[in-house]
């Protein structure tokens, strides 16, 4: 059964794919971490969903902010020294990207929230499903029939219908979403349309390091496109394929195979 991680290497680079599956016999612990920085920052919105519970309509923006961000320093911190006892290699630029993320995300939020206080005159936790609807988050996924599986970030429950949510930390292109992320999100969505039996039209990419949330449209062309790299993973994955690629210079400098496929 296909993971739904396999079609996102595929999208960055098929031949990262190919050297992951048929070269590299070491595990590969870069999966696990990515895994692990995700849940973190899960977690660090359910912490923001609590603390908004305690906002009221009078506080000033600057009371709001240190409400939101309460708790959230030493439990990154904390976390991170977890992370490193897994000998997962976090590096602390990385867990510093993601304390100045959330904190720039928290700025947001607190004037979002000091806004729709203000315009429903109601305190926080009374508007708190504004922010934070219904939702399940890391939820695994399969489908059988097309042999797919995978977990998704989160998927919001909304006057009954579902809406997956990926979570990136990636820059996003200037206009809407990048064509992995997309691939990735119509994937979530036809496993919550097996799931659930329902039918998913709409999901949401989450681009984190600028609190920005961007819609897609779960269209016919998108979901063919699905199945098209479905076909590729398959070929590279099943029949050892060696995909044609063509090097990336920025790409290939970050990829830990660099040394493997400049050998060619």
């Amino acid at each position: 059964m296909m993971n739904i991680s396999s079609i996102k290497t595929h999208m960055y680079c098929p031949m990262k794919l190919y050297i992951q599956n048929h070269v590299d016999i070491n595990e590969n612990k870069d999966y696990q971490l990515a895994i692990e920085i995700k849940k973190l920052k899960i977690d660090i919105q359910d912490l923001i969903h609590k603390n908004m519970r305690k906002i009221k309509k009078e506080m000033h923006i600057v009371e709001i902010e240190q409400i939101l961000s309460d708790n959230i320093d030493s439990y990154i911190r904390s976390t991170a020294d977890a992370i490193r006892s897994m000998n997962l290699g976090i590096e602390s630029s990385q867990i510093s990207q993601i304390i100045d993320d959330t904190y720039f995300n928290i700025k947001i939020k607190a004037l979002q929230i000091k806004q729709s206080m203000m315009i429903f005159d109601k305190h926080a936790f009374e508007i708190i499903d504004m922010f934070f609807p219904n939702s399940m988050y890391s939820y695994l996924l399969k489908d059988p029939q097309v042999e797919l599986i995978g977990m998704c970030d989160k998927i919001e429950i909304i006057d009954g219908n579902y809406y997956p949510v990926i979570l990136k930390s990636s820059n996003p292109p200037v206009k809407g979403v990048w064509d992995q992320d997309a691939i990735e999100l119509v994937a979530c969505a036809i496993l919550i349309e097996e799931e659930f039996g329902t039918d998913v039209y709409v999901g949401f990419v989450d681009y984190d390091k600028i609190g920005d949330r961007r819609p897609v449209v779960m269209d016919i062309n998108l979901r063919k496109s699905l199945f098209d790299i479905m076909r590729e993973v398959k070929e590279i994955t099943d029949n050892k394929k060696l995909p044609n690629v063509e090097k990336n210079v920025k790409k290939c400098e970050k990829c830990k195979y660099h040394d493997i496929c400049i050998k060619d």
